[in-house]
């Protein structure tokens, strides 16, 4: 099975407000009285989209999303350059979905991460496992500083041309410089005019590191609206600047806490921007997983990605787990 269900729409949405000015847009949809199930968006700063819902059967799953602070349908929104992200980090968020949890009164959920969710979601479950029924990621990662330092310069050995106009991006940032903490800073810039162009140069990295998968075809990050752009770059760089405030290994360190909890990795064999190495070593610490490689994909995934997540999450709906 590799079909997604049928579109749904919520039966409820609204705005959680979790201080310090901000409000977390939320939404459930499928089964009331199903089990409790929270997709945990990639990004940071992207927001989730509609078509995820269409991974939960709606027979069997209450299911909720819920766009991370400052982006999406979250307010105030990062594209603003008055927006102050201080009150932005891993653990703002963290705590966010635990209020999210407790405003809507579930016991414990199941998460289903992608990407950068898939860190938050790990971050989340270590911090809280009793309120975890089961774990799916797809396209893991743990955010460590040793993988953003690969993202964003060790993976330009395969994209020396592209990974020159990245580092020219930043404002002539040399090789050994700050890549990330430039790019911050002309994120933040007044001028209107820089923003745009460090968030175009962000976009183009990153659609260069996806090229292999999409084959030229379409820019997954460039082709975003504006301001879904200007969002994601901004807290994007703000996050992996800042080691997304997570001590180095962490979450890897921590992963004895996921005991108990099944969990399900589905990662591509030719993941560029991610690669096996961290779906492997979390394995290995957490006895409880389930590692499944996809020898004909990336870090977009596809239809067999696609499957292997759709049989987790059916699996899952019946299992308890």
């Amino acid at each position: 099975m590799s079909e997604l269900y049928p579109p749904i729409e919520p039966y409820q949405h609204g705005m959680l407000d979790v201080g310090d000015g901000n409000l977390v847009y939320w939404e459930e949809c499928g089964n009331p009285d199903g089990k409790p199930a929270v997709f945990v968006h990639g990004g940071p700063g992207s927001g989730a989209k509609a078509r995820t819902r269409q991974y939960f059967d709606p027979a069997r799953y209450r299911v909720i999303l819920f766009d991370q602070r400052n982006c999406g349908r979250s307010t105030p929104h990062a594209a603003d350059p008055a927006t102050d992200l201080r009150h932005n980090t891993t653990h703002h968020l963290i705590a966010d979905m635990e209020q999210l949890r407790e405003h809507l009164g579930i016991d414990s959920w199941l998460l289903f991460g992608v990407s950068w969710g898939s860190t938050l979601a790990l971050a989340y479950a270590v911090r809280h496992p009793e309120r975890v029924s089961g774990i799916v990621l797809a396209s893991v990662t743990m955010t460590r500083r040793s993988e953003t330092e690969w993202l964003y310069r060790g993976v330009g050995s395969f994209f020396p041309e592209q990974w020159e106009r990245f580092v020219a991006g930043a404002d002539g940032t040399p090789p050994d410089g700050d890549l990330l903490a430039a790019y911050v800073r002309l994120t933040e810039h007044p001028d209107p005019a820089v923003r745009a162009k460090a968030t175009a140069d962000w976009c183009a990295w990153e659609d260069a590191v996806l090229s292999g998968e999409t084959g030229g075809t379409s820019n997954p990050y460039g082709d975003r609206p504006t301001e879904a752009r200007l969002a994601f770059v901004r807290i994007c760089a703000r996050y992996f600047a800042n080691g997304v405030w997570l001590a180095e290994g962490e979450l890897l360190r921590e992963a004895g806490r996921l005991a108990g909890i099944p969990g399900v990795l589905v990662h591509g064999r030719f993941d560029l921007g991610g690669p096996l190495t961290t779906a492997w070593e979390l394995h290995r610490a957490w006895p409880d997983s389930e590692l499944i490689v996809v020898e004909d994909a990336g870090h977009l995934g596809g239809p067999t990605t696609r499957g292997h997540v759709l049989r987790a999450l059916d699996r899952f709906a019946t299992e308890g787990g």
